[in-house]
């Protein structure tokens, strides 16, 4: 038994079908939002989109029950409000640990709907990158 099963199980089925919905309009608009956060002038759009989708996430993956992706969304979600205070774009470090954030979220996408348990969370993506470098 999968996630999706899972949450089938404890919620009505309206209420995963919504959620997957959402989760996968949020998943496709990831990699274009963090990819122009390296540009001057999309930084602040960008990032304010982001902190939106990942507290979005936050929010539903908590009402579901779905620990790691609740957990690590905040985590994301913590280190773009120190994002937002900023002015300058990201730099290439920020980036490709957000774009490799964005995967491991892409990859949970595709476990839901195939039924599966949640792709671990890398290490790696644990190590908060030195947005000031």
């Amino acid at each position: 038994m999968g996630v999706r099963s899972d949450l089938e199980s404890n919620f009505d089925f309206e209420i995963v079908d919504e959620f997957l919905d959402h989760y996968g309009l949020m998943v496709d608009s990831m990699e274009l939002l963090v990819l122009d956060l390296a540009k001057e002038e999309m930084y602040k759009r960008s990032v304010e989109e982001l902190f939106r989708v990942f507290h979005n996430i936050k929010s539903a993956s908590g009402f579901l029950k779905i620990a790691p992706m609740e957990k690590l969304a905040a985590f994301v979600e913590n280190v773009l409000d120190d994002l937002r205070k900023r002015d300058k774009p990201a730099n290439d470090d920020t980036i490709n640990w957000l774009l490799a954030v964005s995967d491991l979220f892409a990859s949970w996408q595709q476990d839901l709907l195939a039924d599966r348990e949640l792709t671990p969370i890398p290490f790696s993506l644990l190590k908060i990158p030195d947005i000031d470098a």
